[in-house]
């Protein structure tokens, strides 16, 4: 390992024979400053974690602690079925007497055994084993092996599909094993040395290194992607081993890789303890994970939606949706605010919030921060739980929409907008009671076909303020201008519900 050193050449300074204070006291001063940088340069060596000469002692005392997980599944499966015939067939007879001789049971269903391998590792000394939920779902039958190749027989504790986490049991009394702690995600960094251990292909107690590449990944595997990026190499039948830290922690699940030919090609993804430890002491607990929900449709807030509603900066999660009689609605949300803070935490994004939600004890008062009407304001709600089928739909306007159906261009918007007539709920297939102001045609170059409004569309609310006919919005327009404004924004009824557009002004 290479190190700083400072030279320990001598530097004419002075001549040997000067005895000037001025001159001895900037040496002086010099030295002192050599020797602060050289304490900071040293102290910060001294911080930084070298890469270690060798996994070895690591992986030797890890190793016990990771198991392998055999699963069996029993699979109905037909032979060859009888084809169709024409009735009196000639060949009836013959394809009859060739199927129930050409199979044992006729044509009866054939159960076989299926069976498929993953990893895991012990948490305690009650025998709880984590591992992926896809690892064992469906199994009829599932084994955890030990390090010495000792098979016991396993029963599931509980299993989450959302954080594809699954808790399983084993009877270790007498065996030789090693309880491992989890460690906290949060504090490992992009850069961070990691260990990989596992049963890739079946080849168990696998050990691999190598850094966190990134972290945050969302990749489309649930609604509460958080994970960890990894170029350690993981391989199918990782699935469900632990990714360690160099004090030998568990900081992640490894969970699923990115290959186009089916092995590692240095992108491996693990689920964060930050998401596990909840999820598998609930499972532990309860059997099942009860999950925060508050009842609302939220969008991204991008820097065209924050300075239409007078943010500094874009963040927080956009309210666009606020379920009737749910948790945000009791507790005083209302659509159109940007929710900043939630339960004393930091909402910085749109997809954080999902994940703080859920992670939040059912059937407390949470402190929310909001912002609304250029202000922040602070309301209480008590966090429901969140139901596998739960049906968030929000409550329409009650304002009627106007009666003046003459078609109005609004050029700053590259919209031509009227009033709903009978004639456009035919045309258009709205609904009969449908409230705002239509959409009757975009402009293919406009700011607002650029967001995707389209001729069908109901523009609701214009400044989180409702519409009921093409005037409303002129003049919500006018006065966003007037006020500055380099964007308005728009409350969109469309084929998929309600969402905010923002929609940046034209040159006036």
């Amino acid at each position: 390992m290479n190190q700083i050193r400072l030279s320990q050449k001598d530097a004419p300074i002075a001549a040997a024979d000067d005895r000037s204070p001025l001159r001895m006291a900037g040496f002086g001063a010099f030295a002192a400053a050599i020797a602060l940088a050289a304490f900071m340069i040293m102290t910060t060596v001294a911080q930084a974690r070298p890469a270690p000469e060798s996994f070895a002692d690591l992986a030797e005392k890890l190793l016990p602690s990771v198991v392998n997980i055999s699963t069996t599944q029993v699979i109905e499966s037909r032979g060859f079925e009888m084809p169709q015939l024409p009735p009196g067939s000639p060949f009836e007879d013959f394809f009859k007497e060739f199927f129930d001789r050409g199979q044992p049971n006729g044509n009866k269903p054939q159960a076989r055994k299926a069976t498929s391998l993953g990893s895991g590792f012990i948490i305690d000394n009650d025998g709880h084993v984590v591992t992926n939920n896809h690892v064992i779902q469906d199994a009829d039958e599932i084994e955890v092996i030990l390090q010495d190749d000792t098979r016991l027989k396993a029963k599931v504790v509980g299993r989450d599909q959302k954080t594809d986490i699954a808790v399983l049991k084993v009877d270790l009394k007498g065996q030789k094993y090693h309880a491992i702690s989890l460690g906290d995600s949060e504090k490992s960094r992009v850069g961070d040395w990691v260990v990989a251990i596992g049963n890739p292909f079946g080849l168990g107690g696998t050990v691999t290194a190598g850094i966190i590449s990134a972290r945050g990944r969302d990749i489309s595997a649930g609604p509460y992607d958080n994970f960890i990026q990894t170029d350690a190499s993981i391989n199918r039948g990782n699935s469900g081993g632990p990714l360690f830290n160099l004090d030998g922690q568990v900081i992640g699940i490894n969970t699923a890789i990115f290959s186009p030919s089916g092995g590692s090609v240095g992108i491996g993804f693990a689920v964060p303890m930050s998401t596990a430890k909840p999820v598998i002491s609930q499972l532990i607990k309860h059997g099942q994970v009860k999950r925060g929900w508050l009842g609302v449709h939220i969008q991204q807030v991008t820097p065209e939606v924050a300075e239409s509603l007078g943010l500094k900066e874009p963040v927080g999660a956009l309210v666009a949706q606020v379920v009737e009689d749910g948790p945000a609605a009791k507790g005083k949300i209302q659509r159109g605010d940007v929710i900043l803070t939630f339960n004393k935490r930091k909402v910085p994004d749109m997809r954080k919030l999902p994940r703080i939600v859920a992670d939040t004890e059912v059937g407390v008062d949470v402190p929310v921060e909001v912002w609304r009407e250029n202000k922040k304001i602070d309301l209480k709600v008590k966090v429901g739980e969140l139901q596998e089928q739960e049906q968030q739909v929000a409550a329409r306007t009650d304002k009627g929409a106007g009666s003046d159906a003459k078609p109005q261009v609004v050029e700053d918007l590259g919209l031509t907008l009227s009033a709903i007539t009978d004639d456009a709920v035919q045309k258009f297939k709205l609904e009969p009671d449908a409230k705002g102001v239509l959409v009757t045609d975009v402009l293919g170059a406009g700011p607002a076909a650029e967001k995707g409004v389209r001729p069908g569309d109901l523009i609701v609310e214009v400044g989180q303020e409702e519409v009921g006919n093409p005037d409303d919005v002129v003049r919500k327009v006018k006065e966003a201008r007037d006020a500055g404004r380099k964007s308005v924004l728009l409350l969109v009824q469309g084929q998929n519900g309600l969402r905010f557009v923002a929609i940046r002004l034209g040159k006036g």
